[in-house]
């Protein structure tokens, strides 16, 4: 890109500032002269002429906003003088055709996963311990306390304190000496190369705040997430607790189960608190269970697995002015390429494509979809206004001080990483991904919750855009985080694993930047590279409820 200001759609009549712009300079855009009439922030827009109150204001090609003041040529766009509005759409589908990518560059590449018996493949290999109410998270702490270190597997530290040997030197009868020269620190990494089973990436412990309570509904839901957890390919088996009382019942999870995976194989040990001798015993039994569970789960190896076994979390957060011209589009990109080889990235946050449905209605391959779509962005949008909200109030203070100041804007640059494929499926919350190509999972806008649900229904891996910077990840899935820009990279280079900056710097295309993209989740869905939100612990797991949550 590498200009001060770009237009990113020919019909655009706001111009992106790439950078700071000063009062007083002279802009060349399609064919208009334009003299600033202000300081223009980066990451801004200005007006390409002038606007009544009333016009239409478009960027990405589509209606983004309409201007509630007399705004000059040459005048930034900001919330005081322009509101949300959106475009209008119908459930006919209109004429689509798609061009699809180049994809000779990956034709014949594997990653390395953990292959399932129900012909699925895990990029990681984890032990699920899942409480069924919020009243078993106690229990599920204990067994974290009783396995993790003692298995060599993370902890919230960057070290463990090994007082064992300590207590085997004085029982020894050793000295003062002895005891000062005795090494009792082991890092993180000393402890993965030292785990007891290292086949097994690790043991995940799913606590919530449901299974009780509220709704049977809510219960209902969350029993078919939790299902979607077990049966998704990074997972081995599972340690369910349950107290016995509450709505969420074994029988109910199990039907979930079954829903997904008939037959299932994957060990699933359940254990009711209510009908145990006592805390030890059940603490006990959980923690023999579990260790069976490891055992068994360490028998599975990675090996060779096509690029169509590759179910692709498309989610984004902490977005900015340059999320949709660089990190989304670029992400776009890399799904277009996994559609042409068979693998199935999802997009999900439907509250973020408000004034794209059209689009997306078009791109369905049935009516079927292309109605079930209609009809959920229409019972969204209505139960925001039941509540007293609606789309407009989206775009977080963070999202509009770096210059997404509408919804339609902000969903505009979001929908970018869904690419340009047809939508081969929509799926409603909690549904699983069955079919190969573009999948739209209706899911929240918020990030850890739109991700969680992502993982349920079934993605192995998740690319996270961001142009602020989100520290998050999953228990299950390996999270990507890319970077809108160089700046947000270098600062945050701890917690960000991809930059999409160079984009913006010109030393990328969309093109070059998506099958970098696509190479590195190959190198980490195959274990050689770890996303930095596993390196860092980041196991954020938020059900929904099914409440408004923009």
């Amino acid at each position: 890109m590498s200009k001060d200001y770009v237009q990113i759609d020919s019909r655009d009549n706001i111009i992106v500032a790439i950078n700071p712009l000063e009062k007083g300079r002279v802009t060349k855009v399609a064919g208009k002269e334009v003299t600033l009439k202000e300081n223009i922030k980066q990451k801004h827009k200005f007006s390409l002429h002038d606007f009544s109150i009333g016009d239409e204001i478009h960027m990405y090609g589509v209606l983004i906003g309409k201007a509630v003041q007399e705004i000059p040529k040459g005048c930034a766009i900001t919330i005081d003088n322009v509101k949300h509005a959106s475009a209008e759409f119908k459930e006919e589908k209109e004429e689509f055709v798609w061009s699809a990518p180049n994809i000779s560059n990956f034709e014949g590449r594997t990653f390395n996963g953990f292959h399932r018996e129900d012909g699925k493949v895990g990029t990681a290999n984890y032990w699920l311990v899942i409480p069924l109410t919020f009243c078993e998270n106690r229990n599920v702490d204990v067994l974290e306390g009783a396995l993790l270190e003692k298995l060599g597997y993370e902890t919230k530290k960057d070290f463990a304190v090994d007082t064992d040997a300590l207590i085997n030197q004085y029982k020894s009868g050793a000295g003062a000496e002895d005891i000062l020269n005795t090494p009792i620190i082991t890092t993180k990494e000393e402890m993965s190369k030292n785990r007891t089973f290292p086949n097994v990436d690790g043991i995940k412990f799913l606590r919530h705040q449901g299974g009780c309570g509220g709704t049977r509904e809510d219960a209902q839901v969350l029993c078919q997430l939790l299902a979607g957890y077990i049966t998704n390919p990074n997972v081995a088996g599972a340690t369910i607790f349950s107290l016995g009382c509450q709505n969420a019942q074994i029988q109910m999870l199990q039907e979930a189960i079954d829903k997904i995976a008939t037959n299932n194989t994957k060990p699933v040990h359940y254990l009711e608190q209510q009908r145990s001798v006592s805390e030890r015993h059940l603490i006990e039994e959980a923690v023999k269970h579990t260790f069976l569970g490891l055992m068994e789960a360490n028998k599975i190896e990675r090996k060779p697995a096509p690029l169509s076994k590759l179910t692709l979390g498309l989610e984004c957060g902490g977005s900015d002015g340059f999320s949709g011209i660089s990190a989304n589009p670029a992400l776009g990109y890399a799904s277009d390429l996994l559609v042409g080889l068979g693998g199935s990235p999802v997009l999900a946050e439907f509250p973020e494509l408000n004034g794209v449905e059209q689009e997306l209605i078009n791109r369905c391959e049935t009516e079927e979809d292309s109605k079930k779509f209609y009809g959920l962005m229409r019972a969204y949008s209505a139960a925001a206004v039941a509540v007293g909200s609606g789309f407009e109030n989206n775009p977080s203070p963070g999202n509009i001080k770096d210059g997404l100041i509408t919804d339609a804007m902000k969903s505009a640059g979001a929908a970018k990483k869904g690419g340009t494929s047809p939508v081969v499926k929509v799926l409603d919350y909690t549904e699983q991904v069955t079919k190969p190509g573009l999948n739209l999972l209706c899911t929240p806008g918020n990030d850890v919750e739109s991700t969680t649900g992502l993982v349920g229904s079934g993605c192995n891996v998740v690319v996270f855009t961001t142009g602020l910077g989100t520290p998050t990840g999953n228990p299950v899935a390996p999270v990507l985080k890319m970077s809108s820009n160089t700046n947000l990279y270098e600062r945050m280079n701890d917690i960000i694993d991809i930059n999409a900056g160079t984009v913006i710097t010109g030393e990328d295309t969309i093109e070059s930047m998506g099958e970098k993209i696509l190479d590195h989740i190959i190198k980490v869905a195959s274990g050689e590279v770890p996303s930095k939100a596993v390196l860092h612990g980041n196991n954020d797991f938020i059900p929904w409820k099914r409440g408004v949550s923009l």
